[in-house]
């Protein structure tokens, strides 16, 4: 299992790893980490791993391999310097295009409390994120809803993590706001992300500290994708 970093400390940008793997293609597995692997609609980190000797790999994506929610992979960027099994390495990500998303993120939380619907899909960009609700009409007062998601940033509403068990996670299932993507499930405990007394769900994602370092929003297109699915985007103002 790599051990995940950016779960205890999203800001963590660098960390000292070993190589415990690397793959037919290339693939490079950590003993430890400070990249997110992408899931949950937040995409993968990129950066680089340097070794003491001044190698530098250049990291192009990060994913988790066939479904293995519990090993991470580094997928380099063709044509860089080879690594090994046993190789001491700085991990680095982008942090700048990683905090963008951070905040994303966590304004995407927000949005499901805006709009206080089942959410059936979602993702994070760093500049525009989208989620989608099934949401038979679309609100007819809009500028009320950016107004009180706007309120809701300059809040300042702490942004905190816990752990609670499979078994409390089954029986709590009205904690989980989205339909078709479950929470990560059967290694014992699931993360759960809660944001001031705003809002709290199952989340492995990556996040601000507090809901002021977000920044102002504003609501894009609701598009329509079925009969009774919206399609809400979001953007940075």
């Amino acid at each position: 299992m790599t051990e995940f970093l950016f779960r205890a400390d999203s800001y963590l940008a660098t960390a000292p790893a070993r190589v415990e793997e690397v793959l037919a293609d290339g693939g490079i597995v950590l003993d430890r980490t400070v990249f997110y692997a992408a899931s949950g609609g937040q995409p993968g980190d990129t950066g680089t791993l340097a070794t003491s000797d001044g190698r530098q790999v250049p990291i192009a994506a990060t994913v988790h391999p066939e479904g293995d929610k519990a090993r991470i992979v580094h997928v380099p960027v063709a044509g860089g310097p080879a690594l090994a099994p046993g190789d001491e390495v700085t991990a680095a990500i982008d942090w700048e295009r990683r905090y963008r998303l951070m905040r994303m993120h966590t304004a995407l939380h927000l949005l499901s409390v805006v709009f206080p619907f089942p959410v059936t899909g979602g993702q994070v960009g760093e500049d525009k994120g989208r989620l989608d609700f099934d949401m038979p009409e679309v609100p007819a007062d809009l500028p009320a809803l950016e107004a009180r998601l706007n309120e809701l940033v300059t809040g300042n509403h702490d942004v905190t993590s816990e752990w609670i068990t499979d078994a409390e996670m089954a029986a709590n299932a009205n904690l989980i706001k989205t339909m078709k993507v479950k929470p990560p499930m059967g290694h014992g405990r699931v993360r759960l992300v809660r944001i001031g007394d705003v809002d709290l769900q199952p989340c492995g994602g990556t996040h601000v500290r507090n809901t002021g370092e977000i920044g102002p929003l504003r609501l894009g297109k609701i598009e329509k994708k079925g009969a009774i699915n919206r399609r809400v985007a979001l953007h940075f103002a």
